[in-house]
């Protein structure tokens, strides 16, 4: 039957259930003839694992579309301002080991592509300082606007540290409260299904028979309708990817007036990386590692280290450590039939770069936008979405093999990384292109991109990658040199003024809290 779809039904809150929850529900119409009513059934026995969370700019939207004011957000989910990421230590460079992956694109990029000019000229300046002002901003530990500037304007571009735990709350309130969202505290103890396959209802350990035309699995890693139910398996990334753990902890700042870092910090080790995501009352760490090249005594150790360096007043001993395991893949048919998957139960690879809730933003808006109607709809949208998500992935599993497959860092997982084998063949094939040519907009063409191709190009010669050609002395080569030169000029020049004239991320955010007194 070609039945129409009147009830959503998300099982699981978090995070991704409830921005979910909130983006659906946002393009979904309340009352006449086609009424819809979106339902989330959460179970009270899953804890939230809250170690500070980073977002893309995308996120700014998607407040801004689900009406959340930024003020707000900031003073109710402890949250700071993120430009990007400084990376530690991953090149093995014998110099300064340390470059910024920006959030903001380098200037005038639509049409100069600057690599060509630095690469040939210039190759001594760290590329993201020359090309943008942003990388002096989050060196300074600036702000991303001024003190009086509206909610969402900004000077340049960004996104959010959060607390995870308080950040659902937040989206909680927003759904039941803006959009009529029915929230269900319950587990689900039974799923039944219709002949054909699809899902008909929930039956709750509280009695409750749950219906719904369209099922939303936000269960996490347990993947319960998707994987337990539909046998839809991951795809391992491990040969790829080979971090399956993270030991987090969360850690006080010394000082109430201590500044609050611009940008997450991540720092490379024997066997993974150490982020460093600073928020407005605390610092969340997490140590990403792979358990085939190192123990977990060793790596709990290694952050214990990493605390007793960076927070000498802290005793690192004291604080609560956790393990988290994960299994880095995701499912290549996320939406079978009348379910859909979003978040960890679609698939997780390590938070380097911060896609897991990019990938939850891009979801649910394909969701919401193209809401199907009725069952046969469904199908072509099911289709589509999985494409899309897919095409998504690969470029996710791609861009974080670039943090890996170029430099120089000793030790064995460092060199199993760069191992040829290991390396997605279509990376393979960018960086054989990028011997002779710079990357740019044919290297990410499409308009839904994740990541542009100005992000290759700040990971790529952050991480002291050289091509074996420059094309310095061509005829169009010589056409962009003085436009170029123009425009590294400017960069300085508003960089300086930047680092003067903004202020600090903890001196915008006690401006906010003050606001709200």
């Amino acid at each position: 039957m070609n039945r129409p779809t009147r009830t959503i039904v998300i099982v699981g809150g978090g995070t991704a259930g409830w921005i979910a929850a909130n983006r659906i529900a946002s393009e979904l119409p309340t009352d006449g003839q086609g009424a819809c009513e979106v339902v989330l059934v959460e179970s009270p026995d899953v804890p939230t694992i809250g170690v500070g969370e980073g977002t893309w700019p995308s996120m700014r939207a998607t407040l801004q579309r689900i009406g959340v004011a930024e003020d707000e957000f900031l003073r109710t989910c402890d949250a700071s301002f993120k430009q990007g990421t400084c990376f530690l230590g991953w090149s093995g460079d014998d110099g300064a080991d340390l470059y910024y992956h920006p959030f903001s694109l380098p200037v005038e990029y639509t049409e100069l592509n600057p690599a060509r000019y630095w690469l040939a000229e210039r190759p001594g300046t760290p590329f993201a300082e020359l090309v943008t002002p942003q990388t002096r901003a989050m060196a300074a530990g600036r702000a991303p606007r001024q003190v009086g500037a509206p909610d969402y304007a900004f000077s340049v571009n960004y996104g959010y540290h959060l607390d995870a735990g308080k950040f659902a709350a937040l989206l909680q309130r927003q759904a039941v409260r803006r959009f009529g969202v029915r929230h269900v505290v319950a587990n689900v103890a039974r799923i039944v299904t219709r002949t054909g396959g699809d899902i008909a209802a929930l039956e709750l350990d509280t009695g409750e028979r749950l219906p719904g035309d369209l099922f939303v699995d936000c269960t996490g890693q347990r993947a319960l309708l998707i994987g337990d139910h539909y046998g839809q398996r991951l795809a391992c990334c491990r040969d790829t990817l080979f971090n399956d753990r993270a030991i987090v902890v969360q850690v006080p700042y010394a000082s109430p007036e201590d500044p609050i870092a611009s940008a997450t910090r991540a720092t490379a080790t024997s066997a993974g990386w150490i982020w460093d995501i600073g928020l407005g009352t605390r610092r969340g760490l997490g140590h990403v590692h792979s358990s085939a090249h190192l123990d977990e005594d060793d790596a709990r150790a290694t952050l214990k280290d990493y605390v007793r360096r960076t927070a000498p007043e802290i005793d690192a001993d004291g604080l609560p450590y956790r393990t988290i395991a994960f299994e880095p893949g995701y499912r290549k048919e996320p939406w079978v039939r009348n379910c859909v998957a979003v978040g960890l139960s679609a698939g997780f690879v390590e938070p380097l770069e911060a896609s897991a809730l990019a990938l939850v933003e891009q979801a649910t808006a394909i969701i919401g936008q193209q809401f199907p109607r009725d069952r046969r709809i469904m199908d072509v949208v099911a289709r589509r979405f999985n494409a899309r998500m897919g095409y998504h992935w690969e470029r996710v599993v791609e861009f974080l093999k670039l943090h890996y497959a170029v430099g120089k860092r000793d030790g064995r997982y460092w060199r199993d990384h760069r191992a040829a084998d290991s390396c997605p063949e279509g990376l393979r094939e960018k960086l054989t292109l990028w011997e002779q040519q710079p990357p740019w907009h044919d290297d990410a063409p499409r308009v839904d991109e994740l990541f542009p191709s100005a992000s290759y190009q700040y990971v790529l010669y952050g991480m002291g990658f050289r091509p074996r050609h420059t094309d310095a002395g061509t005829a169009p080569y010589d056409t962009g040199r003085r436009r170029a030169d123009e425009v590294f000029h400017d960069v300085r020049a508003n960089a300086d003024r930047m680092a003067r004239l903004l202020p600090t991320n903890r001196q915008l955010l006690c401006a906010i809290a003050r606001r709200a007194a």
